[in-house]
């Protein structure tokens, strides 16, 4: 069994090829937002450090049973420690913790290592080709330069799909900038839970790969033209968010949710999300993935309401916020929500 990242270009593993294709580019479990991303804010974020409070919680209610519900963010700072007294006294006092939701890929383990050269092999373009060879020349000195900037003398990325140069080029950024998408509250989550004796219910969608080389084959079909799209929107971006991905992580550590609320959140997977599924097995795939993501948690979420007085629950922030949402659509069945 292959869990899955869940944030995007999380992975490294040769296998994470089938999670880019299926799960990271999913986003939780709405449609990548396809929002333009602003120009970053002209004075630099300082990223706080030290211990911070996070965000509060959501409150969602009826008949006295209440789902409490922390929002996640990534990237966040490296150097921060984040301060869990509030969210621990929330969990001890709950019967259950809804863990996010995520993708669990299953195959066999032989099976699995024997597609490791596929993988190896699918992430490159066909015949050796290069990003300068494959790529406008306009694109390319832009790749060129926040290649040289967060990825150093790396030539290797060079003969990489732009899909998965736009990964190593994310996650090299990120790394430069003082963020991390590997600090993960969930973690902190689940250590308080343990704690606390407080019983974790995993809220995954299982997907059974039958043949690991057949569909890592499958994203050597993307047409060239939404492969370079995926890097392209990659790149605008670093270019144009990396001020803002700052903002957002320190409006987060300092649980400022009002500021966060009035931030846009652009979002590359949504052109990379369009690469994968342009080839029609995988698309539909992908699609059908989403949608069954979103109506487990929502089954699980309602359920947990109805047997507990109290439930604490993990999703990204990004899902609480925006219109139509999981608690947008909670509000639609009649509870009551009280924001932090």
């Amino acid at each position: 069994m292959n869990h899955l990242p869940r944030a995007p270009f999380a992975a490294a593993h040769p296998l994470s090829l089938l999670g880019v294709a299926l799960a990271a580019l999913l986003g939780p479990f709405g449609s990548a937002s396809s929002e333009t991303p602003e120009a970053a804010a002209p004075l630099e974020e300082v990223l706080v450090t030290g211990e911070q409070p996070g965000p509060g919680t959501w409150r969602v209610s009826r008949d006295g049973h209440d789902l409490w519900i922390l929002g996640t963010l990534e990237p966040l700072p490296k150097k921060m420690h984040w301060r869990t007294r509030d969210t621990d006294a929330l969990i001890a006092r709950s019967q259950e913790v809804l863990a996010p939701p995520h993708v669990d890929l299953h195959f066999g383990f032989f099976k699995g290592l024997t597609a490791i050269p596929t993988a190896l092999h699918a992430r490159k373009n066909a015949d050796g080709e290069t990003l300068a060879q494959i790529l406008p020349p306009d694109l390319y000195a832009r790749w060129l330069s926040l290649k040289d900037r967060y990825l150093g003398r790396d030539s290797g990325v060079e003969r990489f799909r732009p899909l998965f140069a736009a990964r190593e080029l994310y996650v090299g950024a990120l790394e430069h900038t003082g963020l991390s998408s590997e600090k993960s509250v969930w973690k902190l989550v689940q250590e308080s839970a343990r704690a606390h004796h407080v019983p974790v219910t995993a809220v995954d969608l299982d997907i059974t790969v039958s043949d690991p080389k057949g569909t890592i084959r499958e994203l050597e079909q993307i047409p060239r033209d939404p492969d370079v799209a995926c890097l392209a929107r990659t790149i605008e971006r670093l270019e144009t968010d990396l001020g803002a991905m700052r903002q957002r992580a320190n409006l987060w550590a300092l649980g400022d949710v009002a500021g966060l609320r009035a931030l846009t959140y652009p979002d590359e997977r949504a052109a990379c999300f369009d690469a994968v599924a342009s080839v029609p097995a995988l698309g539909d795939q992908m699609v059908k993935a989403r949608d069954q993501l979103g109506s487990l948690w929502m089954t699980a979420a309602e359920s947990a309401l109805a047997r507990n007085s109290s439930t604490f629950a993990v999703l990204p922030i990004t899902e609480l916020l925006q219109p139509g949402g999981a608690l947008a659509r909670l509000r639609e069945k009649g509870y009551v929500i009280v924001e932090p």
